[in-house]
């Protein structure tokens, strides 16, 4: 099959291109390389991956042509990111997506996936699934939201949309991001023997990066008549936790000596997800746990596979990249776009 993946070059994106060239399946990845191109340019993926230096925003639409599948990663990342610049944010997450979406079936384009987040929940008092009422509270998920709402309208009989709403991701990549709470925390405990958790209370639902690459290769066998139209959100009921409990359950798997310091926060984000439907419908079932991730992550940053340095995905790289007008400065809202 012949593959497009937006953001292909990412903490996610890195990890699933390598199991779909695996799979066998051509792939072409757009991404705009803000690390470099190093990993994918490696000896092991050459003639099996097509590189594409350009933006959801205004990429040409003859990139889209002979492509049977779009995978539609690229996006400013989390919820701190997101409020570092909402305008930029609503921008790519949206109206980015919205165009690659319509894009794609203009170009024939058979099939499309949308990453999105569990986030568009936002603050919950009972277990949500994918027929609840969300309530997106921050940018990052307000453009996810209305992402959702976009390509969903485009999806008919010769076009097929799939939204997938993942758990907080975790879990090692060639492209590392320590923005992300069991990766952050990890890396605390490495450096400072210490975690600081804000907002102990709040809950969410977590998955290893492995299994979310999993559930991308289950959508992409699965029969159309399941997926067409649907959102599923993507973990496991077992991997709800509380801010404070993970941060627990990091510090027990990997045995450390580390002090924890558990506070509030402002920060209203508090869901607990049903995952039935992905189980059900295409028997997704995660096959890693926090425990993994986190001894993962820190046997990796002790022996030096990790770098802890700044060439890492961090909020300070975010902020520094997001204010170089040269590489994000340039919003196209016109015609070509929309």
């Amino acid at each position: 099959m012949n593959i497009l993946v937006t953001g292909g070059a990412g903490y996610v994106g890195s990890v699933l291109l390598p199991e779909l060239v695996k799979d066998e399946h051509s792939i072409k990845c757009l991404d705009r390389f803000f690390f470099g191109d190093e990993f994918l340019s490696q000896k092991q993926f050459d003639g099996k991956i097509e590189l594409i230096k350009d933006d959801i925003r205004w990429f040409k639409p003859n990139i889209l042509k002979d492509i049977d599948f779009v995978m539609d990663l690229a996006a400013l990342s989390n919820d701190p990111v997101g409020a570092l610049d909402p305008e930029k944010t609503y921008q790519i997450n949206h109206l980015g997506r919205a165009r690659v979406a319509k894009l794609c079936k203009d170009m024939g384009v058979k099939q499309y996936i949308l990453a999105s987040s569990a986030s568009v929940y936002g603050q919950q008092k009972h277990t949500v699934d994918e027929k609840s009422v969300v309530n997106p509270i921050t940018d990052y998920s307000k453009a996810n939201r209305k992402a959702e709402e976009d390509v969903l309208k485009l999806n008919d009989e010769n076009f097929c949309v799939t939204v997938l709403r993942f758990s907080s991701v975790y879990g090692s990549s060639p492209r590392m991001r320590f923005d992300i709470s069991v990766n952050s925390m990890v890396l605390e405990m490495f450096r400072n023997h210490k975690i600081v958790v804000r907002g102990k209370n709040n809950s969410r639902p977590f998955i290893h990066i492995k299994d979310a690459v999993n559930a991308y290769q289950k959508v992409i066998v699965a029969p159309k008549e399941i997926i067409s139209g649907q959102i599923f959100n993507v973990g496991s009921d077992e991997q709800n936790f509380k801010m404070g409990d993970i941060a627990e359950n990091i510090i027990k798997a990997t045995g450390q000596k580390c002090d924890l310091e558990l506070g509030d926060t402002n920060d209203h984000r508090s869901y607990i997800t049903s995952f039935k439907k992905i189980k059900d419908e295409l028997g997704f079932r995660p096959s890693f746990s926090i425990n993994d991730g986190a001894n993962e992550i820190y046997n990796e940053l002790c022996s030096g596979k990790l770098d802890s340095s700044n060439k890492t995905i961090t909020l300070e790289w975010y902020k520094h990249i997001m204010s170089d007008q040269t590489l994000f400065n340039k919003l196209q809202i016109n015609d070509q776009i929309l």
